[in-house]
């Protein structure tokens, strides 16, 4: 499934979601602008609207103050951003953001090992299909 990018606002309440689970637009804000005024109450308000029409963000209304959380995880989001890229980028080819990345010294050893891990598991599922 592909999710529309995020703006970097969007993004940092996204990252507080995924870090805490279930929060208050107040402890949004409190998070995102720890010295702020109440104008800012706004900006995260809006930010959550349109999180929410996105599909990004859940509102649990049950309650007197409404908490937020994420519906799209970290990963989700990561993967299908990825894809995109791979689709403007190169056409949709993923190996060579990989090969890349590797060339470059940005992927880790460990790192490395995981996608070693990963082809040769996707290798050996071949064999038995």
């Amino acid at each position: 499934m592909t999710h529309p990018p995020l703006a970097n606002a969007e993004l940092a309440v996204m990252e507080l979601l995924w870090a805490e689970d279930r929060l208050t637009a107040r402890q949004i804000r409190e998070q995102l602008y720890p010295d702020s005024t109440k104008a800012q109450h706004g900006t995260v308000q809006r930010l959550l609207q349109r999180l929410e029409e996105k599909g990004y963000v859940a509102r649990d209304s049950e309650l007197p103050v409404h908490l937020f959380s994420a519906t799209v995880g970290r990963g989700a989001y990561g993967s299908s951003q990825l894809e995109a890229l791979a689709a403007k980028l190169t056409g949709g080819a993923v190996a060579p953001l990989i090969t890349h990345l590797i060339a470059e010294k940005k992927i880790s050893r460990q790192e490395i090992e995981r996608l070693r891990a990963i082809l040769d598991e996707s290798h050996d599922e071949g064999k038995t299909s």
